[in-house]
């Protein structure tokens, strides 16, 4: 059944064209039909959004653990939307482009902003050059890292863009920083309905700290990790395993994922900091981790994911930089990263295989 009291904002265009309810309706149950991958997932949420009930499903991206359902209330949405909206400064006569599946909540909620706030939101196959297929240019465009990365050579193309879904690296880092486009990394999560905090990457209000979006407020819980208290998207606090540093009730810095802590010898380790200092040297995937050991407890290794096409710049002087505590007393070798369709890398995967992997040092 369809429910003809969901808003749809009357300047909402999909591809430059204009659709009311049963305009769209009809469209979903076309791109539900498709050949085309994308514009299938397209049409199955559509057709769940304009139904008669209050909520939709949704699976987790499956970054840390198998991906799981979970129901979110069509009003949340619409108020991640506006929140966002109000946030980042766009109006109906916004240009957007959606070029992130449709199957989880990044890509769900551009739909969601398109019809809420009265985007014309253009619509591409989520390839790492949606930006390239075309010579359109946007106010608003919302990415994972490797696609940002495929696309430095036309993001002047873009005015705001939004990063997610993935750690951005070092070396993206500073190659956005030579761009004008207004560049965001946002945090968030599927049960946080999308971002609700940003932090600007370049430009006069580049920071390390990210910000809240209205109506969040931050603490910590007794491990450090981060809760989020949204009563417009979440109906319970959200308790995190993000290790941050809480500058106030609406910004925090990231420190990295409990999860991933090592406790070394009585030493707290966070893999993404260590990470972040090797990228630099490293141009091929790798993750910092741990395995047992007899002495400290824990010990840091590195792995590297094996690619005959490139190799690793200079280890020594990457190690040079890390403190003795940070150094990893062993390099693996493992034969193919698994990542998330949104550019993750699936660590506890990897260390669950570490017997497949080649000890180099």
């Amino acid at each position: 059944m369809r429910s003809s009291s969901i808003h749809i904002h009357p300047k909402f265009k999909l591809n430059g064209l204009s659709y009311r309810f049963d305009d769209l309706y009809e469209l979903a149950l076309d791109f539900e039909k498709s050949l085309i991958p994308h514009e299938v997932e397209i049409g199955k949420f559509f057709i769940e959004w304009l139904n008669t009930k209050d909520y939709i499903s949704v699976y987790t991206s499956g970054a840390t653990g198998t991906p799981k359902k979970i129901i979110i209330l069509k009003t949340q949405m619409t108020n991640s939307a506006i929140a966002s909206g109000t946030f980042f400064k766009t109006n109906g006569n916004t240009r957007a482009l959606l070029c992130l599946p449709a199957s989880y909540i990044a890509g769900k909620m551009m739909l969601v902003r398109a019809m809420i706030l009265g985007w014309d939101l253009q619509i591409k196959a989520p390839k790492k050059n949606a930006i390239e297929q075309n010579d359109n240019d946007y106010d608003f465009v919302a990415m994972v890292p490797y696609q940002v990365h495929y696309s430095l050579k036309h993001l002047n193309k873009v005015k705001k863009l939004i990063i997610g879904g993935a750690p951005i690296s070092k070396e993206l880092d500073e190659e956005l920083q030579l761009i004008d486009t207004e560049v965001f990394a946002t945090y968030g999560m599927t049960e946080t309905v999308s971002h609700i905090a940003i932090r600007a990457i370049n430009g006069l209000a580049k920071s390390n700290y990210y910000h809240a979006l209205p109506k969040v407020k931050f603490s910590l819980d007794e491990r450090d990790c981060l809760v989020i208290e949204a009563s417009e998207v979440s109906n319970n606090k959200v308790v995190t395993n993000d290790l941050v540093k809480l500058i106030s009730p609406s910004s925090f810095q990231y420190l990295g994922r409990i999860d991933n802590v090592v406790n070394s010898g009585g030493v707290k380790l966070f893999p993404e900091q260590i990470e972040a200092k090797l990228a630099k040297f490293i141009n091929i995937q790798f993750i910092i981790a741990s395995e047992k050991n007899q002495t400290l407890g824990e010990q840091l290794i590195l792995i590297l994911e094996e690619d005959s096409s490139k190799t690793i710049l200079d280890i020594k002087t990457a190690f040079s930089i890390l403190s003795n505590y940070e150094r990893p007393k062993k390099i693996y070798i493992f034969s193919k990263f698994p990542f998330t369709e949104t550019g993750k890398i699936k660590r506890s995967e990897i260390l669950k295989n570490l017997d497949q992997a080649s000890e180099i040092i």
